[in-house]
């Protein structure tokens, strides 16, 4: 039956046609933002874990940017230590050469206070964004080492401790003074020691030492050189942890990335052609269309 009323063809033609641009958006969507889940209704379980997984990325962007102040903090510390162990060396060379007979104690004094003021110096430099690690104050320190989701998606941030201990036998070349100063008179270099002598490596003076005392001067160096080769070995094998850390989040970034877009980035080959055929089928759906509404005009030529 024809009806000038109800054009049933042009309604079917219609709906066609809304079903095409339904699908034109949702393609150009996805050809314009790159996803195919873009928001909840599009795949609400792929969008949650999406939404995590960015969270969790984020969270271990920042954790990289703290291995990197840690990192520079200990390798700072470790610099000054590696610095100070190489003029400790030279003062026991220079103590060595003092035990020759016939060599002028005052002259090699000369050189080890120069070389004790320059401890002092390293010590005193040796500070990253406000923190010494090497001299001041007795202190637990920690710096950041990882980010952590467990089983039970509870997450957390490690970190790794290192303790300042100004003992003859601690990691601080210097202790502090409890006023952001340093107290010389604590520390690897500033305890004193020896059962004769009675000093420390940065107070020693060698100018009236005789043999016993000498050999006393000896083992004070000795033993700070072995604390400070200690303390350097903790250092280095923090800042080792803290490259393997830094590699591995870098790498776990990655990953995570990978895995968010394996499930919510559109394939842009299969889009693109998508959109072409929907292009198609939007011509043709408007030409059904237009056929299905000039059926009404042929019912005008019967009245002529």
């Amino acid at each position: 039956m024809t009806s000038i009323l109800t054009n049933i063809a042009a309604m079917s033609a219609l709906q066609t046609l809304r079903t095409i641009g339904s699908s034109m958006e949702d393609t150009q969507g996805r050809v314009s933002s790159g996803l195919r889940v873009g928001e909840a209704s599009d795949n609400a379980a792929y969008w949650s874990i999406a939404t995590t997984m960015r969270s969790d990325n984020m969270a271990l962007s920042a954790v990289s940017d703290a291995l990197g102040l840690g990192a520079s903090k200990v390798d700072t510390a470790y610099a000054g230590m590696e610095s100070a162990i190489e003029v400790v060396k030279e003062i026991k060379a220079k103590l060595v050469t003092a035990t020759e007979e016939g060599v002028d104690k005052n002259k090699v004094q000369e050189e080890i206070t120069q070389l004790q003021a320059q401890l002092m110096s390293i010590a005193e430099s040796a500070s990253f964004s406000g923190e010494n690690w090497i001299a001041g104050d007795a202190a637990d320190v920690t710096v950041v080492s990882g980010f952590v989701r467990d089983a039970n998606n509870a997450v957390s941030v490690k970190t790794t401790t290192y303790s300042l201990t100004d003992t003859a036998d601690g990691t601080l070349l210097f202790g502090g003074d409890g006023a952001g100063g340093i107290n010389q008179a604590t520390g690897i270099l500033g305890t004193s020691g020896g059962a004769t002598i009675g000093v420390s490596v940065y107070e020693l003076n060698i100018s009236t030492f005789e043999g016993a005392e000498m050999a006393e001067a000896l083992t004070l160096v000795d033993e700070a050189l072995a604390a400070m080769t200690s303390a350097g070995a903790e250092l280095g094998s923090i800042s080792m942890r803290i490259e393997l850390q830094e590699d591995f989040a870098n790498k776990l970034s990655d990953s995570l990335d990978s895995g968010i877009g394996r499930l919510v980035d559109a394939d842009m080959n299969e889009e693109s052609t998508r959109l072409k055929a929907l292009q198609t089928q939007q011509q043709l759906a408007v030409q059904s269309l237009s056929i299905a509404n000039s059926s009404s005009e042929v019912i005008l030529s019967l009245f002529r």
